[in-house]
């Protein structure tokens, strides 16, 4: 290990196990268990701190992560990383890793767990035994032999669900547009196209899909309306996934059989409408919560903070920070995320092939431009944890065929970096030294722009006057242009226009602005 001016210090702010402490320690390192700290108190500690190891409790915000001025690395001894402001992290060089297989077993197991208390009325047979009674008719519950269990998200724990629902001898269907035809196959799983096909066909359903904006509200009140009368529902993902109220209609009118949920919307979450029925089975989040689940946590997240502070390799980093990379390399790890990201708004889908071709000095690393490029295209879906060493298993689970090829033509440009999704095309270069993305060409319309947060993309025929009606209907609803670039393509009576707005525009802005000017395609794009 390299001599060090001064003691290595390791702040700790929620609970993990004692062997991965040992670790540590054991390495020389200063470490600090200061759980329960409030926010204020954080912000003054962190500027003391070269690494934080933490848990779902604590918020490492970015102005706490400004404040850590010394911190090489932060773990996060779980799954996700949603409580990590993760581009505050990357803006400021600080890789953050997480130990994303750690609690999958136990997640799975909690899964089936709740299911079975849910389907035979265990905790409620339970308290009536405590409480002195015996009413064995009171406690008719369903087996799952035979039974059609609908599973929505077939990641690495859908699929563990998928594996021990089929011992049970259930059929099992799945909802998981991400999902390739192959992985389901493998899993036995019957692969559905749309949500309104599977849940008409469950007697269980389990869900495992990421809380994004697409999935916030998933299961409601329409959804309920379309399932089998007596469906037993199981959440074990994120609350918020499904609506706790409307669910609580149905159960109360019957419609519904049991629930077991592990993930409330607001936790702690003593006041959920589910509360008062006694087929609601409710854990206070403890998917995550066995003895084995959080040892390889603890001990896996203390090895790769280690990794991290002596310059090793670290597996599981989410954010590619650039630190060991050439420069020429490392500006365009942000520029392929985002031209990821708008590939798959363009398509609107998780494409099939993904191809990524660089010229310039910044081929000189095409794993981690392939790795940035897939990360940018999983995030529109749910999946941002994409690294070199992921990067592979990522692409095969979501179904993409990735490639990747160095070019000797730049264009013009010092480096460039092209890539196709589908037949779908766009590439960026990054010049000078601001590490400023342009977009050089979008569907093979040559331009120059740089993107916003909100942008608006239209193809239409070159006609006199279109500029001019985008103009006027975006004013009339009061959405500002900030800039605006034409792109052109050869021998095509067609152009592109994109424009980066300062507010995202509504689907029925679009859609006007589309039938004025006769658009032959049109999109809205968020980074």
């Amino acid at each position: 290990m390299p001599a060090r001016e001064y003691a290595v210090k390791i702040l700790i702010t929620d609970k993990i196990v004692d062997e991965g402490i040992a670790i540590l320690e054991k390495k020389g390192y200063t470490v600090d268990t200061r759980y329960d700290l409030t926010p204020d108190e954080l912000l003054a500690v962190a500027p003391d701190y070269d690494a934080f190891i933490v848990r779902s409790a604590t918020q490492m915000t970015a102005e706490v992560i400004a404040a850590a001025k010394n911190c090489k690395i932060i773990g996060r001894a779980g799954v996700t990383c949603d409580n990590i402001d993760v581009d505050a992290a990357t803006a400021c060089g600080i890789p953050v890793c997480n130990v994303p297989t750690s609690n999958i077993v136990s997640a799975a197991e909690h899964t089936m767990a709740l299911m079975l208390a849910a389907a035979r009325e265990v905790p409620a047979a339970n308290a009536s035994v405590h409480e002195g009674a015996w009413r064995r008719d009171a406690f008719m519950g369903h087996e799952l032999f035979e039974k059609t269990l609908a599973i929505f998200g077939l990641g690495r724990i859908g699929g563990l669900v998928a594996e021990r629902a089929r011992a049970f001898g259930m059929r099992v269907v799945g909802y998981d547009p991400y999902c390739s035809p192959s992985r389901a196959s493998q899993l036995g799983v019957a692969l559905y196209d749309d949500m309104s096909e599977v849940l008409p066909l469950a007697d269980f359903i389990t869900v495992h899909v990421p809380r994004t904006e697409e999935t916030y509200h998933m299961f409601a009140a329409e959804q309920f309306a379309m399932m089998k009368d007596g469906v037993v529902l199981v959440n074990t993902a994120r609350g918020g996934i499904i609506d706790e109220a409307a669910m609580a209609d149905f159960m109360a009118a019957g419609r519904v059989f049991a629930c077991g949920v592990d993930m409330l919307e607001s936790e702690p979450a003593a006041d959920t409408p589910l509360a008062e029925f006694d087929r609601a089975v409710l854990t206070p989040h403890l998917g995550a919560n066995t003895e084995e689940a959080q040892m390889r946590a603890g001990v896996n997240i203390a090895r790769y903070v280690a990794n991290g502070l002596e310059g090793l390799v670290v597996p599981t980093v989410i954010n590619m920070v650039a630190d060991d990379l050439a420069d020429s390399v490392a500006k365009y790890i942000p520029a392929c995320q985002m031209c990821g990201s708008m590939l798959a708004q363009l398509g609107g889908d998780v494409p099939k092939t993904l191809s990524i071709m660089a010229a310039g000095p910044c081929a000189g690393d095409l794993q981690v431009l392939s790795a940035s490029a897939l990360g940018g295209v999983l995030s529109r879906h749910g999946q941002a944890s994409v690294s070199t060493e992921n990067a592979d298993a990522s692409a095969r689970r979501h179904g993409v065929k990735m490639d990747a090829c160095a070019s000797a033509d730049s264009r013009g440009y010092d480096s460039i970096v092209s890539m196709e999704a589908d037949g779908l095309e766009i590439s960026v270069t990054v010049p000078g030294s601001l590490h400023e993305a342009h977009i050089v060409s979008i569907l093979r319309y040559r331009l120059d722009v740089v993107p916003a947060d909100h942008s608006l993309v239209f193809l239409y025929a070159d006609e006199p006057g279109q500029i001019g009606r985008i103009g006027t209907i975006l004013g009339e609803e009061g959405i500002n242009i900030s800039t605006m670039a034409i792109g052109k393509r050869a021998g095509c009576h067609e152009v592109l226009v994109f424009l980066n707005v300062e507010s995202e525009a509504p689907k029925e802005v679009v859609d006007r602005v589309s039938d004025a000017i006769g658009a032959t395609r049109a999109w809205s794009i968020r980074l």
